[in-house]
């Protein structure tokens, strides 16, 4: 497993530069904070150990999403 680039607690945004990605509408450019650190077995699937990690993030809105390292910036 590799290291986690967040921490729970750590403000975060989250940006998904490919418009036409199903999740681009609903949380391209959005902020908040992340809650928990998950895994799956996306990184078996993809060759990268970090896609094995999902963030949850609590938005702003204190509605909760998962979104992979690869979308997310700090604030």
């Amino acid at each position: 497993m590799t290291d986690y680039q967040f921490e729970k607690g750590d403000r975060v945004r989250i940006d998904i530069p490919n418009e036409i990605d199903p999740d681009y509408r609903r949380l391209h450019g959005r902020y908040g904070e992340i809650v928990a650190i998950l895994e799956d077995d996306a990184g078996a699937v993809t060759g990268d150990d970090r896609d094995a990690v999902l963030y949850r993030v609590r938005l702003d809105d204190g509605t909760n999403t998962d979104v992979r390292w690869r979308d997310l910036r700090p604030p």
